[in-house]
């Protein structure tokens, strides 16, 4: 099957040579992005522009000349400061349960979102295992996760290889609600372990959990739905920038991708 579709890929190729296409871009005027995390004892914001499809830059633009201002539910202001590459950064002392708002005001524009900072969540089980699938195998990240009792809770799971954001997903305690959660995160198809985005021994691997509000989830899921049905995620900041704040205490696992070492289901 891989044979085929790279002799397709071949063809393909083959054929476009015969003529350039003009791909007639309709231009949209430049947008804010903010990307804003508060932890418990940090407040990190970055705001950048978005450039034209045509334009020189291969990267959205960092945005310097920003006043950016975190606040809490007991109504104390601070200013964070810029530090570089767009980012303006604020240490403080944060507390779960508390409601933390985020403006910006930026060459007239004014966004801001709010974010209640969610207590820290426990992993209490992680391990690589193959599972069989059909008639294949695939490798999976599985970690088991305690829920908190009494409330509805929703977690973002980021894990990334060798530094790099590498697979991410959301779920919420609809499954086991106040026990455990279990996640699986796919690593590798056994038919295409050689493939660059595989998993390959000796990978350093870094998951974050984090406990998120329902802002925050719903964000994230019109975000992994947005590629299929081709609309924007749902407005996480006033004032018409693109992007969104979360508060969260991250519960961080560090490894190493051993294959000697993985599980067999």
């Amino acid at each position: 099957m891989r044979r085929i579709i790279k002799l397709l890929l071949i063809t393909t190729t083959l054929v476009s040579c015969e003529k350039e296409i003009d791909i007639d871009y309709h231009e949209a005027t430049p947008q804010y992005v903010v990307e804003a995390s508060l932890t418990n004892s940090l407040a990190t914001v970055r705001v950048t522009q978005t450039v034209p499809m045509k334009g020189s830059q291969s990267s959205d633009r960092v945005v310097e000349n920003a006043t950016v201002v975190i606040s809490s539910g007991d109504s104390v202001r601070q200013t964070a400061r810029y530090s570089s590459n767009g980012n303006y950064i604020y240490p403080l002392k944060a507390y779960p349960g508390t409601l933390y708002q985020v403006d910006i005001d930026v060459d007239g524009h004014h966004f801001s979102s709010s974010s209640i900072l969610q207590p820290q969540p426990k992993v209490n089980k992680f391990r690589f295992v193959w599972k069989k699938m059909m008639s294949t195998r695939i490798l999976f990240a599985d970690l088991t996760i305690q829920d908190f009792p009494g409330q509805q809770n929703y977690y973002f799971i980021h894990m990334y290889r060798n530094n790099i954001g590498y697979r991410w997903t959301i779920t919420r305690d609809t499954s086991n609600p106040g026990k455990e959660l279990q996640q699986l995160l796919g690593c590798i198809h056994e038919d295409f372990s050689d493939d660059e985005d595989a998993l390959h021994n000796g990978d350093k691997i870094r998951i974050e959990v984090r406990a998120i509000d329902r802002a925050s989830y719903d964000y994230l899921f019109s975000l992994s739905q947005a590629a299929n049905n081709g609309s924007n995620p749902v407005a996480n900041f006033t004032g018409g920038c693109l992007g969104y704040f979360s508060a969260y205490i991250p519960y961080t696992i560090n490894a190493t991708y051993q294959e000697d070492e993985t599980e067999e289901e």
